[in-house]
C-alpha cells in the first residue's frame, strides 16, 4: 500500500462511528513507518468544532476501503488554557 492511498479514506471507530477523513500522513523517517494520520472533516460530536486531529497510527486496527480505529477518545476538546493564550497573543499583535 502506498502512503497516498490513505488520502481521503474515511475513518471510523471499531463501533462504527464516523471520526473523519484522512487529509495527510506523517511519517517517522528514522523508523521508516507511518507515525500519524491527520484527519479532517471530523465528527463534531467527537471532536470539538470539527477541527483537524492527529491520530497515532498504533490506533489503526484495519485498513481497506475505510480505516477502523481500535481506540478513539469519547470527546476531543480544546484545552481552555490554549484558547486563552491564543487570545492573549492576538491582543498583543
Amino acid at each position: 500500500m502506498e502512503v497516498t492511498d490513505f488520502i481521503n479514506v474515511p475513518v471510523y471507530t471499531n463501533k462504527g462511528m464516523y471520526v473523519g477523513e484522512v487529509r495527510d500522513v506523517l511519517l517517522d523517517i528514522e523508523e521508516r513507518k507511518v507515525a500519524k494520520l491527520i484527519l479532517t472533516d471530523t465528527n463534531k460530536h467527537r471532536v470539538e468544532g470539527g477541527m483537524d486531529v492527529a491520530v497515532p497510527y498504533r490506533w489503526v486496527s484495519a485498513v481497506g476501503d475505510i480505516i477502523i480505529l481500535c481506540f478513539f477518545p469519547e470527546k476531543v476538546e480544546i484545552p481552555e488554557e490554549k484558547e486563552e493564550e491564543e487570545e492573549e497573543e492576538e491582543e498583543e499583535e
